[in-house]
């Protein structure tokens, strides 16, 4: 029963923290096409104020992973591309904690439409991630 609920715990916390990873490039698209200094002032309040609450998140999603990874041991090849797949995702994560400084530093030089397909990259990582677990080709 134990394995399941850490299962079930990682789960939680991979939907949560992409829950974030989703949002937080939509914050900088709108960052990107923002005017007024105002309106830049809340986007970057709502950027800052979201890698905070999604970092942990994030953290417990890979402390639960890497709990069941060393419970189940090693499960084949797929089990090594998805784990290279999580490593590029926590990369993605630390690249937005950067462009949410950069953001609020006036730093951006990137378009709207740069950010439209930045936020894609997560959506395909899900993709192959879910098939692999499901699958186990």
């Amino acid at each position: 029963m134990f394995p399941l609920v850490l299962k079930a715990l990682h789960i939680i916390f991979v939907v949560s923290w992409y829950g974030g990873l989703f949002y937080l490039p939509r914050i900088f698209v709108n960052l990107a096409m923002a005017e007024t200094p105002p309106e830049k002032d809340r986007l970057n309040l709502m950027a800052r104020k979201l890698y905070r609450f999604m970092t942990p998140l994030g953290v417990l999603a890979l402390a639960f992973g890497t709990w069941l990874w060393l419970g189940y041991g090693y499960a084949g090849a797929w089990l090594d591309i998805k784990l290279a797949l999580v490593v590029v995702l926590v990369a993605y994560h630390l690249y937005c904690g950067h462009l949410v400084k950069l953001f609020a530093a006036g730093q951006n030089r990137r378009s709207h439409v740069f950010y439209r397909w930045f936020n894609e990259l997560p959506v395909v990582i899900l993709f192959v991630v879910v098939f692999l677990v499901v699958l186990k080709p």
